[in-house]
């Protein structure tokens, strides 16, 4: 896999870029508690086993599946608030992965993408704050517009251009970038996917601890 041939490079967001899945999988949990401990499990349990979904269809999933209630937007919407602000402090402090500057460096000549199934808005300014948002030249997205829609959008409107590798730690990351034909590298150091080692297998995917891990193939 060398780095040179790709002109464009799509970075899942938690996991990948920022150690954050344990930051919203307790979030998850904790806007959920008040509808009970079962309901609040149940519903960690599907995030974990869904990463990379939208929070806007996980607590839709949450309303009609877990709770068997019909979609209602004014909870959806409080819920969301409730998640967000605690999900924003997390990010802000969570560890960055190392060495993003040097990858930056070593694939200058390729556009960089975030495409996230975490609040778009959230990102762009959680990004900022942390000061690296300007690697992302190619853009910063996230839901409430899916993954497929935005790498449909993105390669309709030829912002991202292929050769593309997308960089993620979860199955629907996977299937996504199959989807979009693309080329795809399991980042498995901060993922939740129980026994990603199978997973990669079966499915004959190659997997790195760590992003960074990717400058071994820059030269």
């Amino acid at each position: 896999m060398k780095l040179s041939g790709y002109k464009s490079i799509v970075f899942d967001c938690d996991g990948v870029v920022l150690n954050s899945n344990e930051v919203k999988t307790r979030a998850f949990y904790n806007v959920t508690l008040g509808y009970g401990e079962v309901f609040a499990s149940k519903f960690r349990d599907f995030h974990m086993q869904n990463g990379g979904i939208s929070r806007y269809k996980k607590f839709e999933y949450f309303l009609t599946n877990i709770l068997g209630k019909k979609i209602d937007e004014k909870v959806i919407k409080k819920l969301l608030y409730s998640f967000s602000k605690e999900v924003k402090k997390g990010l802000m402090s969570c560890e960055i992965t190392r060495n993003l500057d040097i990858l930056r460096q070593k694939t200058h000549e390729a556009k960089w993408f975030i495409v996230s199934g975490g609040d778009q808005e959230e990102l762009r300014e959680v990004f900022k704050a942390r000061d690296i948002s300007d690697y992302f030249n190619g853009g910063i997205f996230g839901s409430p517009a899916c993954k497929d829609t935005i790498l449909f959008n993105e390669l309709q409107n030829k912002n991202l251009v292929q050769p593309c590798l997308f960089l993620g730690d979860s199955k629907y990351d996977f299937e996504v970038s199959v989807r979009h034909r693309m080329d795809f590298l399991f980042i498995s150091g901060w993922s939740e996917v129980d026994n990603y080692q199978a997973y990669c297998r079966v499915n004959k995917i190659k997997s790195k601890e760590n992003a960074v891990d990717l400058l071994e193939c820059a030269n």
